[in-house]
C-alpha cells in the first residue's frame, strides 16, 4: 500500500534524500524491524494476503492457533509437521535491508538492530548489535536436560525430536503465543531506544505487543516508518515512506564503510622509535667511553712527563 503522496512525481526520490540528510544528522541510531524486511529472502510474513495466517496450514488447525504455547504441548506433533514447513528456512540469505544495516552499524552510526524475526538474517549479514525479542529457530533445546541442538538436528528428526541424552522433547528457542518475552531482551532495546536520535521502524505493522509500542520510549520525535502497508505511526512519523525496506534502505545508507587503521602499525612505529633511542643512547655511550678514555690516557702522558723533569 503507498500513501497519496508517494505517487506525485518526485515523492519518493524526495523522502529518500529526506532520509539520507537524518541519518547523516545522526549519530545513534536504532532499527527496528518485522517480517517485512525478511520478505525480500523468500520468509513469508504472517498477517499479510499471503502471509502465513492466511495460508492453509495443511492441518486441521488455524496456524495462528498451532504456534501457542498450550498447542505446543498439547499437540507436539501437529506442532512440528507445521514449524517445520512454514517457520523454517535454513537456505534463506540476508537482502539488500540487512546488508544496508551492517553499512550503517560499520559506518559507526547504528547502535542496535532490534528484531521481531526468528530468521537468524541479520547476524548472517554480519550484525553485531541485534537484539532477538522473539529467538531464533537455529537455538533448540531439550526441555529437561537443556542440552543445545542446531536447526538441522530438528530438521532431520522424525516427527518430535528427542534429546539424545535424556530422550526428552527438543523445542526452538523461539517465543510463541501465550509466553513471555525474555526480559533481558526488552531491557535492551528499551535502553537503546531511549539514547538514540534516530528510530527507523521498517517491515512491520506494529501489531504486535510490546514492539508496536516502544517508541514511546524516543525521547524526540525522530522516528522513520518504512514499510508497505500503513501502520498506526504513520502520521506521527517525521517520515513515513510506503515502499520496499531492502531498496529504500539500499538507495538511503551510504556504500562507503570507513577502513580502520591496522592497530600492528601503532605499535611497530613505537618498537622502531624504541631501538632507534637505544641505539643512540647505546652511540652516545660509546662516544663518551671514548673521549674518557683519551683524557685519562693524556692525563697518564702528562705525568710521565712531569716525573722525567
Amino acid at each position: 500500500m503507498e500513501t497519496r503522496l508517494d505517487r506525485y512525481e518526485g515523492a519518493r526520490e524526495n523522502k529518500i534524500a529526506q532520509l539520507r540528510k537524518l541519518i547523516k544528522e545522526s549519530e545513534n541510531i536504532v532499527f527496528l524491524g518485522g517480517a517485512g524486511v525478511s520478505t525480500e529472502s523468500g520468509i513469508p510474513d504472517f498477517r499479510s494476503g499471503e502471509g502465513i495466517f492466511n495460508q492453509e496450514s495443511g492441518l486441521s488447525y488455524r496456524p495462528v492457533d498451532i504456534i501457542s504455547h498450550s498447542f505446543f504441548e498439547a499437540h507436539p506433533e501437529e506442532f512440528f509437521d507445521f514449524y517445520k514447513r512454514k517457520l523454517c528456512y535454513p537456505k534463506a540469505r540476508p537482502n539488500k535491508a540487512h546488508r544496508a544495516l551492517v553499512r550503517l552499524e560499520k559506518q559507526g552510526k547504528l547502535k542496535a538492530t532490534i528484531t521481531q524475526n526468528i530468521d537468524n538474517l541479520h547476524q548472517m549479514a554480519g550484525s553485531t548489535t541485534t537484539v532477538e525479542l522473539h529467538g531464533s529457530v537455529f537455538r533448540n533445546y531439550c526441555l529437561e536436560c537443556g542440552e543445545k541442538y542446531p536447526l538441522e538436528y530438528v530438521l532431520k528428526s522424525k516427527g518430535v525430536p528427542h534429546c539424545e541424552k535424556c530422550g526428552a522433547i527438543v523445542r526452538p528457542d523461539v517465543v510463541l503465543y501465550e509466553e513471555h518475552l525474555e526480559h533481558e531482551n526488552i531491557d535492551r532495546a528499551v535502553k537503546s531506544i531511549k539514547k538514540a536520535d534516530l528510530l527507523i521502524i521498517g517491515g512491520t505493522s506494529l501489531t504486535v505487543y510490546p514492539a508496536a509500542t516502544f517508541a514511546q520510549f524516543l525521547k524526540s520525535d525522530r522516528v522513520v516508518i518504512i514499510n508497505k502497508s500503513s501502520t498506526y505511526l504513520d502520521l506521527q512519523a517525521m517520515l513515513t515512506i510506503h515502499d520496499s525496506i531492502g531498496a529504500v534502505l539500499d538507495e538511503a545508507i551510504s556504500k562507503y564503510i570507513p577502513r580502520k587503521k591496522p592497530a600492528t602499525k601503532k605499535t611497530t612505529s613505537k618498537k622502531t622509535t624504541s631501538k632507534k633511542t637505544t641505539t643512540q643512547s647505546a652511540s652516545t655511550k660509546k662516544a663518551s667511553s671514548k673521549s674518557s678514555a683519551k683524557t685519562s690516557a693524556k692525563s697518564a702522558s702528562k705525568s710521565k712527563s712531569e716525573k722525567k723533569d
